[in-house]
């Protein structure tokens, strides 16, 4: 966390002087991060601890701030490396910046989701919360002459601040029950007595705060807005990981504080979390086959995948932990991948709409490849990590009474989802069907660019490279029964308290992770067939939808109006609802 931050401080010090291979150095930072984490991650045989200034905990009581670092954190944090190395790449030759300004705020980005990764204390959440949300704020606007970015950023902003404003309340209330801030030490404390009702509201308040980060339904409005007019650069960390680590703080938090006093109501906490995940997971499927702008597609398409990813989380088992953290990776490959190759449509077409751009795209055929098997990718094609997260995610809700539906809902979502990139990938790249409508919500302005011949090169690397690494994250061998491992450790709440505050290491019972079956393989074949009949319906004519159904697409689009209020009411209202509903079902 420390080499990108002092990385980025030493470049806005030295912005004053000289502003020259700015480039080279951050993409430097951001190598040595991504070294120094897979390094991290290679350690992970037992959990690590590290209590800043020597302040260790005495008698069982944590009296310091301090990282506790397991599997699964150590790997979210190296793959927000390996993003972050990405992501300043393709910056280097995409963004014309004055100064040193976006590299160092990329390199504060970075490092903020990092340390988010592996802290072990509440208070520091958030603070690593707050300043992973302000640098993006700034990211997403960083093209000042753009109203559409400005306005993307301040609704991006708002509606975020009401997320942190309820993260900090649902700290306050912990803090003021347990005078701690240690994650084990308030887990501890809370155990010894029965949830109450300020319990309760703590937790509804975090989850809804997370939540709001995280892009679920109803606290994902801002999303699209943010994503269509940031710098491509900026997409793929959003895409690939800064809404799957508001997943991974509700994760940390549950199972290191709430699992104790919230355990005996688990089936309810299951039903909720699994339902918001259906929720959010269909949602963001149907919003994005009504999308023809390719940046608002993916936005959705990213919503619908976090609501997947909710799904494996809300089983509350091991197992499941295990496929949303497989499927997360890969997915957030895929996703680098598929921003990469609209980054460079956009940057030699001038345009990013769909209509406007059937068939322009003709010479790029080879980047349609990539961009097709990415879309296959979402669509479970098997033999890639995408698939075998969510074998891993399928296989868990079979084992749980009364969840074997789960499988057919993601059969549903990936298969929509994937349909709609590949009836995308057809107009753009082959000209093929129905031209395209025009999306009521209009499109944004063009994205600064930097030199268009000399970097033309470069672009193809990034898309290449994660639609690469993503067909290989699947082929990982022992990967299934790692990640097993490592999920286990993750919601072992007792042996996690015994590690921080005794320094005694409890043994880990992982479960047993078999390989995919027939059953995935159908599941897999199923969301491809839907995939390519929806590519194909749409391809042949642009479908005019029931009434019904058209007025709700309708409402729907109404409702996502761009007003920072309306996201706002929508925000307040969704966490008085989760909390009503976690009152009625948790106390």
């Amino acid at each position: 966390m420390l080499v990108p931050m002092a990385v980025a401080c030493a470049m806005a010090g030295a912005s004053a002087f000289t502003d020259r291979h700015q480039g080279v150095v951050a993409v430097a930072g951001a190598v040595a991060a991504l070294g120094l984490t897979i390094a991290l991650l290679a350690r992970q045989d037992t959990r690590l601890l590290v209590w800043f200034g020597g302040w260790e905990p005495r008698k069982g009581v944590a009296v310091g701030v301090g990282f506790a670092i397991d599997g699964l954190g150590a790997g979210l944090a190296a793959f927000v490396g390996a993003l972050g190395v990405v992501s300043l790449v393709l910056a280097a030759r995409l963004i014309r910046v004055e100064g040193a300004t976006f590299h160092a705020l990329m390199l504060v980005f970075v490092a903020a989701m990092i340390g988010f990764c592996l802290t072990g204390d509440l208070f520091n959440l958030f603070v690593f919360f707050e300043l992973m949300s302000v640098s993006a704020y700034v990211l997403v606007g960083y093209e000042v002459r753009r109203r559409a970015a400005l306005e993307g950023a301040l609704t991006f902003a708002v509606t975020n601040t009401v997320g942190s404003i309820l993260l900090l309340l649902g700290v306050t209330l912990l803090y003021g029950r347990t005078g701690a801030l240690n994650l084990a030490q308030i887990g501890r404390t809370l155990t010894e007595q029965p949830a109450d009702g300020l319990v309760v509201v703590a937790f509804a308040l975090i989850a809804c705060g997370l939540f709001v980060k995280a892009a679920v339904v109803p606290f994902h409005m801002w999303t699209a807005d943010a994503y269509a007019v940031a710098p491509t650069p900026v997409c793929i960390l959003l895409a690939g990981a800064f809404s799957e680590l508001g997943l991974y703080g509700i994760a940390r938090v549950y199972w290191t504080v709430f699992d104790g006093p919230l355990g005996a109501h688990a089936d309810a906490l299951r039903a909720i979390l699994v339902v918001a995940g259906v929720l959010t997971g269909l949602l963001g499927a149907v919003l994005c086959a009504a999308q023809h702008h390719l940046k608002r597609m993916l936005a959705y398409a990213t919503i619908a995948q976090v609501g997947l990813f909710l799904v494996g989380l809300g089983l509350l088992s091991a197992d499941g932990l295990a496929g949303s953290a497989v499927w997360v990776v890969a997915d957030g490959l895929v996703k680098a991948a598929l921003f990469g190759c609209v980054a460079i449509v956009q940057h030699r077409c001038g345009d990013i709409e769909e209509r406007d751009l059937h068939g322009r795209a003709r010479d790029l055929r080879p980047l349609g490849v990539v961009f097709v098997l990415g879309a296959l990718i979402i669509a479970s094609l098997p033999l890639n990590g995408s698939f075998l997260g969510r074998a891993l995610v399928e296989d868990a809700a079979l084992k749980a009474p009364g969840y074997a539906w789960v499988p057919t809902v993601l059969l549903v979502v990936t298969g929509l989802v994937g349909g709609t990139l590949l009836r995308a990938a057809a107009r753009v790249f082959w000209g093929a069907g129905a031209v395209a409508p025009r999306d009521p919500a209009g499109e944004p302005e063009e994205e600064e660019t930097g030199d268009r011949e000399g970097s033309a090169s470069l672009l193809w690397i990034a898309p290449v490279v994660m639609i690469v690494a993503a067909v290989a994250w699947g082929l990982v061998p022992g990967l299934a029964d790692a990640a097993g491992r490592a999920a286990a450790a993750f919601v072992d709440s007792h042996g996690y308290a015994a590690a921080v505050l005794d320094g005694r290491t409890l043994p880990v019972h992982a479960p047993e992770i078999p390989a995919p079956g027939l059953t995935a393989y159908l599941y897999a074949a199923g969301s491809l067939a839907l995939a390519g009949a929806v590519a194909a319906v749409a391809l042949a004519r642009v479908p005019a939808l029931p009434a019904p159904l058209g007025r709700a697409v309708d409402a729907l689009r109404r409702i996502h109006s761009g007003r920072p209020g309306d996201y706002v009411a929508w925000t307040v209202g969704g966490a008085a609802t989760l909390g009503g509903v976690f009152a009625l079902t948790l106390l």
